[in-house]
C-alpha cells in the first residue's frame, strides 16, 4: 500500500492547529497555518493513493516471448 503515514500526520497536526489552538503569533493566525497544513496533507494523501493505484493496475498489453532455455546440439 501507499506510504500514507506522513500525510496523515500532517493532516492531524493541521487539524489540531486549526481546531484546538487559539493563538496569534506576530500577526499570523495559527488557525490559518492549520488549514494550510490540513489541505497540504489531504492533497499529499490523494497523490499517494493515485500513484499506488496506478502502479498496481497494468496498462495496455503484456507481451510474453517464448524463447527456448537451451538449444539442441547437432550430433555428427
Amino acid at each position: 500500500m501507499a506510504d500514507v503515514g506522513p500525510p496523515l500526520g500532517l493532516i492531524a497536526i493541521g487539524l489540531v492547529l486549526w481546531l484546538a489552538v487559539n493563538a496569534t503569533v506576530a500577526g499570523i493566525s495559527i488557525q490559518t497555518i492549520g488549514i494550510i497544513l490540513f489541505l497540504a496533507g489531504v492533497v499529499w494523501l490523494v497523490i499517494e493513493l493515485v500513484q499506488a493505484r496506478s502502479v498496481t493496475r497494468p496498462r495496455g498489453r503484456t507481451v510474453v516471448r517464448d524463447e527456448p532455455v537451451a538449444h539442441e546440439r547437432d550430433v555428427y
